[in-house]
């Protein structure tokens, strides 16, 4: 087992140096200890502005044109209340931005899509036991406009602060305005997936090496079963972020729609590919867990039925000297060989040549 943690750590130094696209950052504006991580205006793919607040940077964009960018993490509803008043989005997607808690989905009110996503870090462990948590969930909500887009944030990772760095690195990709950042967000969260994909696969490895290997003297076959079914469970909860996501990145990549740049529409086909990859992988996953899980279930059965054999084959070796020294326990003063000189050394080894032919005939059959 060591030999594969030693692979895993080889394999993915990101995961263990925490800089992969979900790197945990709660980090609030420190000025303001305000739910706005940051917002700006871009105009013509550069950033034209600085920190602003969100009411002016809608001002310079009707005035100036360019897009709105703003960031939010985990924004209480008197928080998000004005933003929302300010760039008329619908209450119903409001309240799902601030309560969280949602299935991935992509959604249309008038002239802004509202697109949720669910992010999934893998939670980093020595070994893995049954109650070992494997993956983390997180959220990202984008609200995105004809000329604004709006990411709100629940939980403590999938910060988008590196990829708003990397946008602004690329002003032709975001010239094409608030859809790329749209794409750029949905390609982070599916890289992400991919990534979770590969070290889930190491643990279900090193499970199957653990079930399919052969047990030492006296190893109990519960520990398996209770780490097979976390697994489960941890598998379930990563199924539960990618499979509804499908149906929108299909949507996305294959539907026009006036709020997608036609450009960027191709780039949302690569990233539908990428989810339908991990989504079979994670399929597979939990057939696989199951594989396992009933090959466990079979081998404890297996063990079981060989310690009743042992114990029957004991229980028929010792019936011999009970049955006869029950015989001649009873009492009768006319029995045979009773007054006999040799009568007790006779009976003793009856007795044992009775128990070692039974024994290797056990032996013989595997029974013992």
């Amino acid at each position: 087992m060591s030999m594969i943690r030693d692979l895993r750590a080889a394999v993915r130094p990101a995961l263990r140096r925490g800089d992969t696209p979900y790197a945990y950052d709660t980090t609030r504006d420190p000025a303001t200890n305000s739910a706005v991580v940051d917002c700006a205006v871009y105009r013509d793919g550069k950033r034209a502005s600085a920190h602003v607040s969100p009411a002016e940077a809608m001002r310079r964009v009707r005035a100036d044109g360019g897009f709105a960018w703003i960031g939010l993490h985990e924004p209480t509803e008197r928080e998000f209340s004005g933003i929302a008043r300010e760039f008329g989005l619908h209450p119903l997607a409001v309240e799902d931005a601030i309560h969280a808690h949602q299935r991935p989905k992509l959604e249309r009110y008038d002239d802004t899509l509202f697109t949720v996503f669910k992010t999934i870090h893998y939670v980093e462990h020595a070994e893995l036991t049954a109650t070992s948590e494997v993956v983390e969930t997180g959220e990202v909500m984008c609200f995105t406009g004809r000329d604004f887009i709006i990411t709100v944030r629940h939980g403590g990772q999938g910060s988008l602060r590196a990829l708003r760095h990397r946008l602004q690195d690329d002003p032709v990709l975001l010239g094409k305005g608030p859809s790329a950042v749209l794409h750029a967000i949905a390609d982070q969260v599916v890289d992400g997936y991919i990534a979770v994909a590969d070290a889930v696969q190491d643990d279900i490895d090193e499970v199957e090496i653990d079930v399919f290997s052969a047990p030492s003297k006296g190893t109990s076959r519960g520990g398996d079963a209770g780490r097979i079914y976390q697994l489960k469970r941890e598998v379930l909860e990563f199924k539960r972020a990618v499979a509804p996501l499908m149906r929108p990145m299909q949507l996305l990549s294959e539907r026009p729609m006036r709020l997608v740049d036609p450009d960027i529409q191709k780039y949302f086909r690569d990233v539908a590919d990428h989810l339908a990859r991990v989504h079979e992988q994670v399929v597979s996953f939990d057939d696989l867990l199951n594989s396992i899980l009933q090959a466990n279930l079979a081998q404890a059965s297996v063990a079981q039925n060989e310690d009743m054999r042992k114990i029957t084959s004991w229980a028929a070796i010792f019936a011999v000297p009970t049955m006869i020294a029950g015989i001649y326990g009873m009492n009768f003063d006319h029995m045979p060989e009773l007054k006999w000189k040799y009568g007790y050394p006779t009976v003793m080894v009856v007795t044992v040549t009775i128990c070692v032919a039974i024994h290797r005939g056990f032996k013989r059959n595997g029974w013992l």
